[in-house]
Parts: C-alpha cells; structure tokens; sequence
C-alpha cells in the first residue's frame, strides 16, 4: 500500500485496528513510536546497484493498557513527516516486534490494516539462471538435492 492510499483509509477509518496476516490482533493500546524515510542503497548479486525507499514507521506495544491511537492523529504524525519523505508516495512499511522485529507491508480490509509478510527475493534471476518460475520454491526442489550445499560454480547462486 503507498502512503496516499494509507492516508485515505485513515480519513475514513472510525478507529486504528492492526492485525498480522494470521489474524492476530496487533493490541489496541499500540503507539506509533517513529515515522520517516527508509532507505536501501545496495548492489544486487548480478551487479545492478539498486535503491529502495520506503515510508516506514514503528508500531510499539506498551503496557499502558488506556492508551489509544486515534486515525486523525496518525494521519498528523504523517504529516510532520511529509518533509521527510520529501513528499513523495512511496510504499509503507511497518515495523513491529515479534519475535524480532519484523518489516511489514501493509494492507487494509474492512476490519482495518493488516501486517503482511515481507519475502527475500532474488532480483537477478536471469544472471544467475534462476527461472522465474522457481522463485518461491525451496532451492532442491529447483536443482535436486545436490542443491542444498551451494558450491562455488555449481550454478546455485
């Protein structure tokens, strides 16, 4: 979800509701802790230097139970954050902490906005002879069982 239609949710939303993608509610006493630019400047295994920029911000679970973060003042910590994200409709990203913290894309449904799962990919498929059909299967499944120790020449990365 861009940060435009994120924004548009929230003006029509009576109240903040978070849930994972497994249908645990995030707690409703959750604050926004921070909200800025996220960027990634890297270089890809075929050599491609790529940049990445999100809208991130951190959602923070606190034991002060009373505590409820109303859409209208979300929507003021987004635009304090405007300058920051120089103002341009990027993806959101939310972090929030499991078992470690996560980064989340975000989603939205009647009963407010979902955390879904993030996933590595490789963004090289065809230097590397990855067909793109492959992309989400375990890598023996792709190159037999021999591919579960990667050698160097032996095509798996």
């Amino acid at each position: 979800m861009n940060l435009s239609a994120f924004k548009q949710h929230l003006q029509s939303a009576a109240q903040l509701h978070f849930s994972q993608a497994n249908g645990q509610p995030v707690p409703p006493h959750f604050h926004v802790t921070e909200m800025g630019l996220t960027t990634k400047h890297f270089i890809d295994c075929g050599g491609t230097v790529r940049e990445e920029k999100m809208a991130s911000f951190q959602i923070w679970v606190a034991s002060d139970v009373d505590h409820r973060l109303e859409p209208a003042k979300l929507l003021g910590i987004i635009d304090k954050a405007a300058p920051l994200l120089q103002h341009e409709d990027l993806e959101v990203e939310v972090e929030y902490q499991g078992e470690t913290v996560g980064r989340y894309a975000l989603d939205a449904n009647e009963q407010g906005f979902v955390l879904l799962p993030k996933h590595t990919d490789c963004l090289a498929k065809e230097t590397c002879g990855i067909p793109e059909t492959a992309e989400n299967r375990p890598m023996f499944q792709i190159f037999g069982e021999s591919a579960a120790v990667c050698t160097p020449g032996g095509g798996c990365c």
